[in-house]
This record gives structure tokens, sequence and C-alpha cells, in this order.
């Protein structure tokens, strides 16, 4: 049976111009969906997904691939994401392409109508998807303009809705963007993070045999992750590295984490505000680097580091997100292609002496990377799991635990 023909999507003036507000437009015939920002830009298309209303911070994605992942991954708790990729979607969904039990990204604004699925591993549309899990989407919209929005003015507050009548009432919706508090002061990693311990031993994926299961080495030095939010793919590459895994909550006490006899302790990524979780995230990791133990930090894991050595966080006015962010490498110059996701940056000026830079963004010259003189720590503000993304630092995986073997 022939696939329906999508639907006409609304374009031109139901995308907002970037940096300007376009008050209220007419709503375009066949407009289903809408982004309405907290300054009063009202972005018309056609919407997709799950039904309903969502409210958080609107960010843009420029991965090619991965939607999936980028949807499914926990950093992206509280967000919209504009995909700058126009073609989100065609190759479907599967079981295998996510990074957490939930999608937490809250919808995603992109240009073309999802089509049906075109890849070999889809089980399902993209949209059916979304619509399994909750999440609202929009098609139709000009992501460039409300890219170079985002670019101009900084990532805003905003509402993503969907209803299939059309019946949205924007002065409600206005106000509902206005009044969310933004990403600013919410710890948010101890909302989504696990409740409980649990331990992980699958491996990475590979086109034969798709995810490795059971094949972590039960001898391996025993990495305890805190998870602030964690990606699926970050343990698995830990296992691959040759580590013995557990997983603890983000809110778990340095007692707690002692009990379980670390050899060394992971930072995992997350979202939020790293200041809000650093109010009782930072004193068990200045336990740990008292006690000098080995520790690895990425993202939010990477930001709390710096916070735990006495520097200083900022949010960023539009972010890194993207699986293709070029980051030196100080030791030798390279240069890796790296993914990202991060509202928040640690402030390079503020690090303490006992702390250097590893790595910088090439994009800006944000600090990338950090490591301390004088206790075995050290973070990266990148993804070097990827999922999705380039592997070049997936070495890094590999340091941690060889530094662990050779301490043992």
């Amino acid at each position: 049976m022939a696939a329906a023909p999508a639907p006409a999507q609304p374009r031109g003036a139901a995308a907002v111009a970037a940096g300007a507000s376009t008050g209220s437009p007419a709503q375009p015939k066949g407009a289903t969906g809408v982004l309405v920002l907290a300054d009063g830009s009202v972005i018309w298309g056609v919407g997709f997904g799950a039904e309903g209303v969502a409210v958080g911070e609107v960010c843009f994605n420029t991965a090619m691939t991965g939607y999936q992942e980028v949807i499914s991954d926990p950093s992206y708790a509280g967000q919209i994401i504009t995909f700058t990729f126009p073609h989100i979607g065609n190759v479907g969904a599967n079981p295998e392409d996510i990074e957490s039990a939930n999608p937490h990204a809250l919808g995603c604004v992109v240009r073309e109508a999802v089509t049906p699925a075109a890849n070999f591993r889809a089980d399902r549309r993209f949209d059916d998807w979304m619509r399994a899990w909750g999440r609202i989407g929009i098609s139709g919209v000009d992501t460039r303009a409300l890219t170079r929005r985002i670019r101009t003015a900084g990532a805003p507050n905003g509402v993503i809705a969907h209803n299939k009548a059309g019946v949205f009432d924007i002065k409600k919706l206005t106000a509902e963007a206005r009044a969310w508090p933004g990403l600013e002061g919410m710890d948010l990693a101890s909302i989504i993070s696990a409740t409980q311990n649990y331990g992980w031993d699958d491996g990475l994926w590979s086109l034969k045999g798709g995810y490795a299961v059971h094949s972590g080495n039960p001898d391996g030095p025993h990495v305890v992750a805190i998870d602030y939010g964690m990606k699926r793919n970050i343990l698995r590459n830990l296992v691959a590295a040759g580590a013995r895994v557990t997983v603890v909550p983000a809110t778990a006490s340095y007692d707690e984490i002692m009990a379980l006899k670390p050899a060394g302790i992971f930072l995992s990524n997350g979202p939020g505000d790293p200041a809000a979780t650093g109010v009782h995230a930072v004193p068990t990791i200045q336990k740990f680097l008292n006690d000098n133990l080995p520790l690895f930090g990425i993202c939010l894991g990477h930001q709390l580091l710096g916070l735990a050595v006495g520097a200083r966080t900022m949010k960023m006015s539009q972010g890194h997100r993207g699986a293709n962010h070029p980051v030196k490498r100080l030791s030798d110059g390279r240069v890796e292609i790296t993914s990202m996701n991060h509202g928040f940056a640690v402030e390079t000026s503020t690090l303490p002496p006992n702390a250097r830079a590893t790595h910088i963004s090439l994009f800006d010259g944000s600090l990338a990377g950090l490591e301390l003189t004088d206790t075995p720590a050290f973070s990266v503000q990148y993804h070097p799991e990827a999922s999705p993304g380039p592997q070049d630092s997936a070495y890094l995986f590999e340091k941690f635990v060889r530094s662990l073997m050779v301490a043992a």
C-alpha cells in the first residue's frame, strides 16, 4: 500500500526572523503545531508525534544523524531541540539507538515533514516513535532562521504545542513561556538520575551482532559511575575498556560509594545547572579528591570537577550541541572532531593552580578539558562516547581504565 502523502507544510511567514519578534502572525491553513517564545514570537508548523504542550529552553543541534540518540540523551531534559539538518526522521526509529530508558528532550523542531522509514534497522516511523514516548514535534519550520535567532539572542524559553484540530491559545502559551524560570538554578540531575544501584556489563555495538551482551570483565578494575543523567554508550565504553561497572544515583553519599570499594570514580554527563547540582555533588567529589582516588568526568561531570577544585561555571549564550565540534588537545596540538551537548561551561580563568587546561574548543576557545596536577583526575566537556558523532576521543576510556590497572 502506498504511503499517504505528507501534509502541506506552512513556510515563509510561519517562521520567526533571526533576532526579531513576529508578535502573533495569523495561523496558516493546516498548521497543527506551534512554537511560542517568551518574547512573543510565534512559529507555526505541522505537528507530529504526541499531542500536548511542553515548556523549556529552545536550543539547536547541528548533527546530521543520530536523532534518536539525541532525543534520548538525558542531558536534554528541559529542552526543545531545533535540528539544523533539514531531513530528520528519514531512517525511522529502532529499539537500539537510544541512550536512556526514556527520551528526555521535550520535543523537536524540524524543517521537512517526517517521511516513511528508509533503513533496514528501522522497526517504525520516527513520528510513531515520538508519539509512543509522548514527545512533541513540529515540521515545516524555517529552522535556519530559528537557529540564527538563537545564535544572535541566545537560547530562549519557549512552549512547543501540537493539536490535530489546530486549536491553540497563543496568549496562554506565551504566558507559560514567560513564566518558566529557565535552566539556571535547576538541579535536574537529581530528578532524572537512577534511584538505586545497578551493575552494567554490556559492550559496544557492531553491525553483525548488535550490542555486545554480558561482555564485561568480572576481574576488571571496579568503576563506580555516578549517574547525573548518564548516556548508555558511556557505560558500554567503560566495559569495552575492561572495567567492571556499578552505577549509583546522583545523590549517593561518599560512604555509600566507598562501601562499594571503587578503584576509580566516573562522573557522568547530565542536564541542568552544574552549580545547582554541585550543592550536593561537590562535597562528595572533594572527598574523592582528598583520597587521591582516580576520577574521570564527562560534560556535567567535567563541570562538577571544575567546581570541586574552586573554578566557576557559566551559562553559555547558545551552547555547543552537535557531532562536528573541533577540539584542540594542548599536549600535542592534535585536533579531535567531537560530539558536544552542553549549555554551561567552566570558566578557564577561574581554574586554580593545580588544574590545567588540556583541551580547548576551536569554535570559541572555551575550555574543553582539564586535569589536576596533584591527584589522578581529569575531565572533558565533550562526549568521547559519541552516539551520535565521531569516535576520535574514545581513547579516553582506555586511558582511564588503564590507569586503574596500573594503580592496582
